[in-house]
């Protein structure tokens, strides 16, 4: 049931909460073992004033594994904790499950509880003990191998979340099916994205996928992609959600002195299953998109205007494209391009707090990929070298910021990182559009990192006159887009596609709150 903040009862808790908390009065309960059963508007400040940044990230207890004795630890409800893994096979699968033994006793007092986060490279799940006495996790299935191997070597990682995120945690509940490779998986991404961004999804007439003749794409020609379903399908239904992008990934269309067409994407899989920049011939990059991605691609084309075709240096993109080829996808400035205010880029139940927690358990199931995704990222803003991420906040708190401002602070293209220059799918067609020439003469005081992919087509580039579009441009289908689908059952809508001039220091400071994601002019 919702509860409004001017609720007289709530305020009334609240007050006492704040009495209680600064009095000498001996209870046998704490008054902040309430905090996480308030509504999360009310508990999250008064838990800010009870704690520093670093105490409200979730703390490693460590992970429970078949191969060594039970984890030990005191929590902040119950001062003695074990938990140990077994596995089983109860559900008869290939590979098996597991059950997580919680064992949790000697309580501080009469009402407080520990929340608890388990955490796999493959899995994240929680529960909350207010009892004393053995708890039990069942994974019922592994996913796969990769995770049965995982778990039996290093097993399963323990987090507990001492200032209590339980409102949080069930409002991200419905967040955890986006990532499943089924249908199931498909149609909760499709309807997260109605329900949160009120996007939606109207079949196309068949055939699905455009008979392309590839003599009408050119140079600097965008791909506008974007995945259902999967992976990669749940991460950009997050990322369109944050961001207000309808699309998740894109690619750029080049073609060489011969006249051969290539496209450049920064995000292609190698043979080694690491995420890179690659320049693939067009027919092996469409022929992949086609039959081989299991994520539900749906592409659209979206052509540049003649005017800036005419003014597309080729000659100096493809430089650009060569120099970055086989580099690593940009990671270090991902979520940067989409942070930009310190509170006006967080739909709920999101909020700095939670994005510090997410970052908190990624370092320590895979510290490298934190590494990559944010640490150095956050060094850049502060001018150290080699923090961890409560390095960081300590760092931040003695300078009297705070970590929603250092997280607000602009990505510079500049920025050389541990592996070179950090660009993500969209920030290399756009590094490309630069060095083109495309957003002379305000190209200086652009930072093509700080851009998300609804930025980019945005921008008044691409072509506004139907008549010029290619002839299969939207063949089979009765409402002709502004641009060109060539892949997908459902029909791509990009809202606000091509009406914005570039201006100095643009996206450096915009929010994008759903459902309506309001841009103020020249943020």
């Amino acid at each position: 049931m919702a509860v409004s903040s001017s609720s007289p009862a709530i305020i009334f808790a609240v007050t006492v909460l704040m009495v209680l908390t600064v009095s000498s009065v001996k209870l046998p309960f704490h008054p902040r073992d309430l905090l996480p059963l308030l509504p999360r508007q009310l508990s999250w400040p008064l838990l800010n004033s009870l704690n520093s940044a670093v105490d409200l990230l979730p703390t490693y207890i460590g992970a429970a594994s078949i191969k060594n004795d039970a984890v030990e630890w005191k929590g902040a409800c119950f001062y003695e904790n074990k938990a140990w893994l077994e596995l089983n096979n109860k559900s008869g699968s290939e590979f098996g499950g597991g059950t997580l033994h919680i064992k949790v006793d000697k309580a501080h007092s009469w009402t407080c509880m520990d929340i608890y986060v388990f955490v796999t490279p493959y899995r994240v799940t929680w529960d909350w003990y207010f009892i004393s006495r053995e708890h039990t996790m069942e994974f019922s299935e592994w996913e796969g191998k990769a995770e049965y191997e995982y778990v039996k070597q290093k097993g399963v990682s323990i987090f507990l979340m001492e200032a209590g995120m339980v409102g949080t945690l069930r409002a991200l509940w419905d967040v955890f099916p986006l990532f499943t490779n089924t249908g199931w998986g498909e149609n909760s991404n499709i309807a997260f994205l109605e329900k949160h961004m009120g996007a939606n999804f109207y079949a196309r007439p068949q055939p699905w996928v455009t008979n392309i003749t590839t003599d009408e794409i050119h140079s600097g020609d965008m791909l506008a992609i974007s995945k259902i379903r999967g992976r990669w399908g749940g991460f950009e239904t997050l990322e369109k959600w944050v961001s207000g992008a309808y699309a998740g990934h894109t690619a750029v269309c080049l073609r060489d002195s011969d006249g051969k067409l290539w496209v450049g994407e920064s995000g292609n899989e190698n043979e080694k299953g690491e995420d890179v920049i690659a320049v693939l011939p067009w027919e092996e990059w469409w022929e992949f998109e086609q039959t081989k991605d299991d994520a539900n691609p749906h592409i659209a084309l979206l052509p540049l205007h003649p005017d800036y075709r005419a003014r597309f240096n080729v000659t100096a993109a493809w430089e650009y494209a060569r120099s970055m080829d086989g580099k690593p996808y940009g990671y270090h400035n991902l979520i940067f391009s989409w942070i930009d205010t310190i509170s006006g880029n967080y739909p709920p139940p999101l909020d700095a707090h939670l994005v510090a927690s997410v970052m908190t358990v990624w370092s320590k199931i895979q510290p490298d990929y934190a590494a990559n995704m944010w640490n150095e990222a956050l060094n850049k803003r502060l001018g150290t070298e080699g923090l961890d991420l409560p390095g960081v906040l300590v760092e931040v708190e003695k300078r009297g910021s705070s970590f929603d401002e250092l997280l607000a602070v602009p990505e510079q293209d500049e920025w050389i990182y541990s592996d070179g220059k950090s660009t993500s799918c969209i920030a290399f067609i756009l590094e490309m559009y630069k060095e083109g020439g495309l957003f002379d003469p305000v190209s200086s005081s652009i930072q093509v990192t700080e851009f998300t992919i609804k930025d980019a087509y945005m921008l008044k580039f691409f072509e506004n006159n139907a008549s010029r579009l290619p002839k299969w441009c939207n063949d089979n289908d009765d409402v002709k887009l502004p641009y060109c689908q060539i892949l997908g059952k459902y029909r791509m809508e990009l809202p606000d596609y091509n009406t914005m001039e570039p201006y100095p220091h643009m996206n450096e400071h915009c929010p994008s709150l759903p459902p309506k994601y309001h841009r103020p002019k020249n943020c």
